[in-house]
C-alpha cells in the first residue's frame, strides 16, 4: 500500500442553515487501504461522504480527488473524474423499476462504443463479482433481501471499474453470517482490483475486519486517525467508550475465536434473508 492519498480534504466546513455539521475537517484516504469512517449519531459521516462525491456542497475547504480539486473542474471534467468512483449508498438505493442486471448497466451507459450486448455482459460479471447468483440478475429489488440489495449496489459502484469506492454503513442490518460475509467481500475485492474504499460504518466487526486505518468524527472534525491499536490509546470520552466498551471487548473476541461464526457487536435493525 503506497502512502499517497487519493482523496485530501482541508479545512472543510459544510452546513445545514445555522447547524455547523463539519468545521476545519482534514481527512486522506491514501491508495489502496480500507478507511473506516466512525462517529456517534450526528457527527456526519454519510454526510462527509457525500460532501466529498458532490452531493453536498461545502462551505469552506477544498476536496482534491486522484489529484484533481473538485471546485475547481468544468462539467465535462468533473463528470471524468465521477467515472473513477463507485457508491454504494444504505441499502443499495436501487431503481425500483429496473431488474439489478438493468441497475448496473446505467453508469454502462455514459460509456461510448459499448453494444447493448456488452453492456449486458459486463452487467453481469460485475453482479457475479458482488457474490450475486446469476439468476439475481433478472430479479427486481423488491425480490432481493437486504443483504442481496446490498451485493447489487455494490455491482452498481463497480460497474466502471473504478479505483475508489464510497461504501455507506454496508453491513447495518445484515445478521451475522450475511454481514461476516460482505466484510470478506470487500477485503476480496480491494486486495483483487486494488481498491481504495472510504467505509463509513458503526459496525465494530467490520472496524476489525476490514480496516488498515479508522477516522473518528467528533467535534465537528476528524478528531484521529489511525489502526485499532491506536484507537485504544486515545484519551476522549466517546473514543474510549467506543473502542472500550462491552461491545468492543465482544468485537475482539470474536475477531478471535469464533469470527466466522454468529458473533457480530452491532445488532441488527433488520435480518436479511439471505
Amino acid at each position: 500500500m503506497s502512502g499517497d492519498p487519493v482523496i485530501r480534504v482541508r479545512g472543510l466546513r459544510t452546513q445545514f442553515g445555522t447547524h455547523v455539521v463539519h468545521d476545519d475537517l482534514d481527512l486522506d484516504l491514501r491508495r489502496g487501504e480500507i478507511l473506516g469512517v466512525v462517529g456517534g449519531s450526528g457527527t456526519g459521516k454519510s454526510v462527509l461522504l457525500r460532501a466529498i462525491v458532490g452531493l453536498e456542497a461545502a462551505q469552506a475547504g477544498t476536496i482534491e480527488v486522484l489529484g484533481r480539486q473538485i471546485g475547481t473542474l468544468s462539467g465535462a471534467e468533473r463528470r471524468a473524474l465521477e467515472q473513477r468512483w463507485g457508491v454504494m449508498f444504505q441499502d443499495g438505493a436501487l431503481f425500483s423499476s429496473l431488474t439489478v442486471r438493468e441497475n448496473v448497466e446505467v453508469p454502462l451507459k455514459a460509456v461510448p462504443g459499448l453494444s447493448d450486448d456488452q453492456r449486458r455482459g459486463l452487467a453481469e460479471l460485475k453482479v457475479s463479482m458482488a457474490g450475486l447468483p446469476w439468476k439475481a440478475n433478472d430479479n427486481y429489488p423488491s425480490d432481493l433481501s437486504g443483504g442481496m440489495r446490498k451485493r447489487a449496489g455494490l455491482a452498481r459502484a463497480l460497474a466502471l471499474d473504478p479505483e475508489i469506492v464510497f461504501l455507506d454503513e454496508p453491513t447495518a442490518g445484515l445478521d451475522p453470517i450475511g454481514a461476516a460475509a460482505f466484510d470478506e467481500l470487500i477485503v476480496t475485492l480491494r486486495d483483487a482490483l486494488n481498491l481504495s474504499v472510504f467505509l463509513v460504518t458503526h459496525d465494530l466487526d467490520t472496524l476489525h475486519a476490514c480496516c488498515d486505518r479508522i477516522a473518528v468524527l467528533a467535534e465537528q472534525r476528524v478528531l484521529t486517525t489511525g489502526t485499532m491499536a491506536d484507537m485504544l490509546d486515545v484519551d476522549h470520552p466517546w473514543v474510549h467508550e467506543y473502542f472500550h466498551g462491552p461491545r468492543a471487548r465482544a468485537a475482539t473476541a470474536g475477531i478471535t475465536t469464533t469470527r466466522n461464526t454468529t458473533t457480530r457487536t452491532t445488532a441488527p435493525d433488520t435480518i436479511g434473508k439471505d
